[in-house]
């Protein structure tokens, strides 16, 4: 890739074509990142939408940063949990199981609307019914489902077979849905249903759901778009959206209120910046704990001299999979709590607990969806989102599959219906920029709940130590160790893991590249110009523009 007009890497085609159709018609980097997202809650549904939360870092041309985190938010009160509808699923990996819950009591106050419209008020220069304007004509005119989006859904399938409006949008053509059908009451309607199909046996549903080259129309929610754009945030968190929430949370047994919607509000932060070597990193700050986990690993892996230990090799892995350790033990120690505060946590004394471990070591030894943009002026802009698996219901009239944030244990520590009201919920999301001694910039985040922070660190060691070029950075096979279990990719030498899994009695081999590893979706401009490279573990891809 060389000059033009910008770089995007997402995970979708249709989501970088939305956003690339801005960078064509004069908008900025943030005017296509919005477009982008928008499109990615038509084109990536179960890891995008207007349900959800995230965070967006960015780069002006002028260098200045901004971190907005418009993540969800616990609601103000708690609901007694024998009233609320809160249950388990399993999302089936292949060659691992989780469990995630789901239901109306799972749905955390939203912040993806809000957090839209900060930036696009704070950093756009077109109007946003022209930034909505690819995402609705994909919803109308319909998106084929390709083999991720249908991979990914078959993995979540039981919250997509939660409940009749899932299915209604969700379902396969001509069995639980009409093509391309817009029989909707509207959003401010009564339409749900008093029960769940949690109540009728939804773990042994198997009803039909969308598949590769099925096309998945989504004309609710080309309207939702459309109103939005056209009256702003207020009609998502004071008007008849707010209204519509608040009744079907009552009703179904969820937890959010429209007053919880009325107060909620998007925090602007400054970016946590470490330095790693001859690089400087400006990454996702407290309360999300993604950014600090990855700092913490880059000033351990400081301590360790990757001269003579190339990337794959033995030392590599072993001390990897070490700092890995190391920064999984200093987040159970602090993060046994709720929120983890980075001043403590990167402080010298704490680190040099760890540090001198990684320095004994070395004596002894010798992967929710992201968009990356950069634009012609030098603005540059990372995001992260996740609706997590969603929860089941959607709201009435909308086509909008609304989050289970309050259902995901990561997010959890102290268990579920434990939370603190009214308060940020922590995340492991961490969109981050690096700027390169040579002038080079690059932006990149990554999905994968616990494996986002190792999935970014080793594409920044994989630049930074190993000389590797964006495309190699992201698409060379990883481990991730959390809880003292490693679990290795396929693609490095059986030789090589020979000698490492006798360090680690407790792992998995996987027998192929997997989107369990994160999708670090990156941009880069450098003196050859911008380059892109999406990660093929979840779709990705980058083109230029």
């Amino acid at each position: 890739m060389s000059d033009g007009k910008g770089v995007v890497a997402a995970g979708h085609d249709l989501t970088i074509r939305a956003a690339g159709e801005i960078l064509k018609s004069g908008g900025n980097a943030f005017d296509a990142v919005v477009a982008g997202h928008l499109a990615a809650c038509v084109t990536e549904p179960v890891l995008s939408s207007a349900g959800g939360g995230g965070f967006l870092l960015t780069q002006t041309s002028g260098g200045s940063q901004m971190l907005y985190d418009f993540f969800t938010q616990t609601p103000l009160r708690h609901r007694n949990p024998e009233e609320i509808e809160f249950y388990p699923i399993s999302a089936d990996f292949g060659e691992t199981m989780q469990e995630f819950h789901i239901g109306m009591g799972a749905f955390a106050t939203p912040g993806t609307v809000k957090g839209l419209f900060a930036v696009h008020r704070d950093l756009c220069s077109m109007p946003m019914k022209r930034l909505a304007e690819p995402a609705i004509e994909m919803a109308r005119k319909g998106v084929v489902m390709n083999h991720f989006q249908s991979y990914i859904i078959d993995i979540v399938s039981p919250v997509f077979r939660a409940s009749e409006e899932a299915l209604r949008v969700y379902g396969k053509p001509g069995e639980n849905r009409e093509k391309g059908s817009n029989g909707k009451p509207g959003i401010g309607s009564e339409t749900h249903e008093a029960v769940g199909l949690k109540d009728k046996g939804a773990s042994e549903n198997k009803a039909k759901l969308v598949e590769e080259g099925d096309v998945l129309f989504q004309p609710e929610l080309a309207d939702f778009l459309e109103e939005l754009a056209a009256e702003g945030d207020d009609f998502f968190y004071c008007g008849e959206v707010a209204q519509s929430i608040a009744r079907l949370s009552r009703d179904l047994g969820g937890q959010v209120t429209a007053e919880d919607l009325e107060n909620y509000e998007v925090f602007r932060r400054r970016p946590l910046e470490v330095a790693y070597r001859n690089s400087r990193l400006a990454i996702n700050p407290a309360p999300s704990s993604g950014g600090t986990l990855i700092a913490f690993a880059l000033k351990l892996m400081e301590e360790v001299d990757m001269a003579g230990m190339p990337y794959g090799s033995p030392g590599h892995l072993l001390h990897l999979a070490r700092v890995q350790q190391l920064t999984d033990m200093a987040r159970l120690d602090r993060l046994a709590d709720r929120n983890l505060p980075d001043a403590g946590f990167l402080d010298p004394d704490y680190l040099r607990r760890f540090q001198d471990q990684i320095r004994n070591y070395a004596r002894k030894y010798g992967g929710t969806t992201h968009i990356s943009i950069m634009d012609s002026d030098g603005n540059t802009a990372a995001l992260t989102t996740s609706n997590g698996e969603g929860c089941g219901r959607i709201l009435p009239g909308s086509g909008v599959m609304l989050n289970n944030m309050l259902g995901e244990e990561d997010l959890h520590p102290d268990g579920f219906h434990k939370w603190p009201e009214n308060t940020r919920i922590t995340s492991m999301m961490a969109p981050a920029i690096l700027n390169r001694p040579d002038g080079s910039v690059i932006a990149l985040g990554s999905g994968g709940s616990n494996r986002i922070r190792t999935a970014i660190l080793q594409v920044l060691l994989n630049i930074i130590d190993h000389g590797m070029s964006v495309e190699d950075a992201v698409t060379r096979p990883r481990i991730h160790c959390e809880k003292d279990f490693l679990s290795v990719e396929y693609g490095f030498d059986r030789d090589v893991l020979a000698r490492v899994v006798k360090e680690w009695p407790d792992h998995k081999l996987w027998s192929g590249s997997n989107l369990f590893f994160g999708g670090t979706h990156s941009v880069m401009y450098g003196p050859s110009g911008f380059h892109g490279a999406g990660d093929p573990r979840r779709g990705g891809s980058a083109r230029l523009f």
